[in-house]
């Protein structure tokens, strides 16, 4: 069955003057699609699989493309609004024809040239593919599937007065808070995160970094390749300040602590009153 706004992969079953009709060989012939002849590869032959992407075109017949695009229904992804018309503002997404935000999911007029977190859904009152700055109401609340310590990808998406809102493995809102970023991060930036705490409320905490000891061994060892490549001495100590670490690093500060503190144990480092020095 097609997956309208997704990639499918499908078999080349009648090549026509207007292109290929692709499908399922032991499905209904009404669910073909036409992969028109500007997007059909000089190599494609009858009965070859080919992956493309299927969309509903202005009349709301769908219709495939080998171009891919920036995001698939049902996922966020960080577009460029390209123009804006009395309809709604249009992004960037990597097909011919850009991407609609409608006015109605507009909190607020996006502006040209400017990057937003959008959600790809199929709009069923027009079968047309729209996008939504909206994110909140299209993440699931059920977190269930999450765990403490668990790794995941994050998208980051709105700045809060307590930190950054993201966005957890395409499905479920996270927080990272202000007091432990320890570098720029910006709505849009694609992030490694792991899952810090999961309150009563099923609310999500998570870091940029692993928890605890977990942490220290990898950091232990950067620290390391860092004053090697420093000429053996590193101008840091447990009283610096936190953006300088990071500038050095890119670690926290308690992170730089744990990591000296086991370096220092195993005599790799001397730790004296202007920093750390490789013995």
């Amino acid at each position: 069955m097609l997956e309208l706004g997704r990639m499918n992969r499908l078999v080349a079953l009648r090549d026509t003057s207007v292109g290929f009709f692709l499908g399922d060989p032991d499905g209904d012939p009404a669910d073909d699609v036409l992969l028109p002849n500007k997007y059909v590869p000089t190599t494609l032959r009858l009965d070859d699989e080919i992956d493309v992407f299927v969309y509903p075109d202005h009349e709301g017949r769908p219709v495939a493309t080998t171009l891919t695009p920036v995001i698939q229904r049902g996922e966020f992804a960080a577009l460029q609004v390209a123009y804006v018309n009395n309809t709604g503002a249009f992004m960037a997404w990597g097909m011919e024809k850009d991407l609609l935000v409608p006015y109605r999911e507009q909190s607020q007029p996006m502006n040209v040239g400017e990057w937003y977190v959008v959600y790809l859904y199929l709009d069923k009152q027009t079968n047309r593919l729209v996008a939504s700055p909206r994110v909140n109401r299209f993440l699931d609340p059920n977190v269930s599937d999450l765990y403490v310590g668990e790794e995941v990808q994050l998208l980051a998406y709105e700045e809060t007065d307590l930190g950054i809102n993201v966005i957890i493995n395409n499905r479920y809102k996270g927080l990272v808070y202000a007091n432990e970023i320890f570098r720029t991060v910006h709505p849009g930036d694609q992030m490694v995160g792991y899952i810090k705490n999961i309150r009563d409320d099923d609310r999500v905490d998570v870091s940029l970094q692993k928890a605890g000891y977990e942490n220290v061994e990898p950091n232990a060892q950067r620290i390391l390749a860092t004053l090697k490549a420093e000429g053996g001495f590193l101008p840091l100590t447990d009283s610096s300040a936190p953006d300088e670490i990071y500038r050095s690093l890119e670690m926290s500060k308690k992170t730089f602590k744990k990591a000296i503190g086991t370096l220092y144990r195993e005599r790799k480092i001397v730790l004296e009153e202007t920093g750390i020095r490789l013995v």
